[in-house]
């Protein structure tokens, strides 16, 4: 049975605890974070409908850069303006921007972290847990008829199979939803009427019949201020590294990163490996990959990990004769310009993404995007399962080495524990490291 009360508006102060626990549970790269907030905002807490959020989500998927935290964005700004969106945002990235710039430090000054590898050894099944539940969360909300359906098996083989990219799924989905939405428009609506999200959790503060606030409003007036303050900001920032090469140089390569990507993480770091191992010359491949499973295993969005990146690449360049100051102001330069964007995107789209809102000729194309996500996520599921149950394996030897057993039994465990008894990702997150770092003690696996 559902509360039919609505909830009373947070004020900033109080939604601030959120954002900032966020930042540091938000395990399971883009899909366990998206999931989590599902979990909180939509069921929870009733901030904002189911409707009205994956509304946000479906622009989010279409934009360069971390989807997940410009969902985190999206939300807070339709709660609380700028400041909160600023406020979300950070919060998203500032503890992994912390842990991964410490873990960067102790990887150059020891070059081992055995402890830190016993942990990840338990996280990695129950990421794939986090993820498949992901999949089978938005798609049970998501896919309401066999044409969706189609779409998301569709996705799923692309990716998978033929190893087709991210952007060109979306591409395509986006083309069938354009054509579904006019052929048979009623198999791409994506919400179900007046207070339908009700019917699960019950009426939420931003719900499906509620008005865009006054600050989400479109203004021509309001975008060529965004537009100026953030070419403002970008220029006073380069201009506050100018004289000092590599971070020069990060800023304009970070900076292209974002705009020039699309299809989340896994669609930039191709780009960020060429750029960073094979031109600049900040880290060697291995350091890359080293970073690349810290970064799935560690809070925060993927793609955090440029801080990792960032950080190596100025202590390697000395750009100040202080490893830690290198290390540090290397990190921040490549975090900043990185998620710089994101902000743009939000503050400057979301008034002409809800002024969309209900009209088919633009919901019907993100209908059928959303569907083709849940293949992608289900995909995401198999690489993550591939390489927590056969460590070793190689896509030249994809079932190399010893099949690994208990990361198996700690997947099935953690998905149960999501779905059957919804417990806390967090909690099944704590008990899955504390057993991956115990097993990795007594045995010496895993690290």
């Amino acid at each position: 049975m559902t509360d039919l009360q609505r909830p009373e508006h947070p004020s900033l102060a109080q939604a601030l605890p959120y954002w900032l626990k966020l930042g540091f549970i938000s395990f399971g790269g883009p899909a366990g974070q998206i999931a989590m907030m599902h979990q909180e905002l939509v069921e929870r807490r009733r901030w904002i409908s189911e409707h009205r959020f994956l509304h946000a989500l479906n622009y989010c998927m279409l934009l360069p850069g971390p989807e997940a935290i410009q969902l985190a964005i999206y939300i807070a700004w339709l709660l609380h303006g700028i400041p909160g969106a600023i406020v979300a945002g950070v919060l998203f990235f500032l503890p992994a921007f912390a842990l991964l710039s410490g873990l960067a430090a102790v990887y150059l000054a020891w070059g081992d972290v055995p402890l830190v590898a016993g942990i990840f050894y338990g996280i990695k099944p129950a990421v794939v847990a986090v993820v498949l539940f992901a999949a089978w969360r938005i798609g049970s909300k998501a896919i309401k008829n066999e044409l969706l359906l189609g779409i998301a098996l569709l996705a799923f083989i692309g990716i998978f199979h033929f190893k087709i990219g991210f952007p060109w799924i979306v591409l395509a989905a986006a083309i069938l939803g354009v054509i579904g939405g006019k052929l048979a428009p009623a198999k791409f609506q994506g919400g179900g009427g007046h207070g339908a999200s009700h019917k699960q959790y019950g009426p939420a503060l931003i719900d499906d019949d509620t008005p865009p606030p006054p600050h989400a409003a479109f203004s021509w007036t309001r975008l060529g201020l965004k537009l100026t303050a953030f070419v403002s900001l970008w220029a006073a920032a380069m201009l506050a590294i100018d004289g000092q090469q590599t971070l020069t140089d990060m800023g304009v390569f970070f900076t292209q990163a974002a705009f020039l990507t699309i299809g989340g993480a896994y669609a930039v770091l191709p780009y960020v490996y060429q750029g960073a191992v094979e031109q600049f010359g900040w880290l060697n491949g291995a350091q890359m990959m080293d970073g690349l499973a810290l970064g799935e295993t560690t809070p925060g969005p993927l793609i955090m990990v440029v801080t990792w990146v960032g950080y190596l690449g100025g202590v390697a360049k000395q750009v100040f004769a202080d490893p830690i100051a290198a290390g540090l102001a290397g990190a921040s330069v490549a975090t900043f310009f990185t998620f710089l964007p994101s902000f743009l995107f939000i503050l400057a789209g979301g008034p002409l993404v809800e002024a969309t809102r209900g009209d088919l000729k633009f919901t019907a194309p993100l209908t059928a995007i959303t569907a083709a996500v849940v293949g992608v996520i289900l995909n995401l599921a198999v690489f993550f399962a591939w390489h927590s149950f056969w460590p070793q394996a190689t896509e030249a030897a994809p079932f190399a080495g010893p099949f690994q057993w208990l990361p198996v039994i700690v997947a099935l465990a953690s998905f149960l524990a999501l779905w059957k008894y919804k417990i806390d990702i967090m909690k099944v997150i704590g008990v899955c490291a504390a057993v991956g770092l115990a097993f990795t003690l007594a045995t010496g696996a895993g690290a």
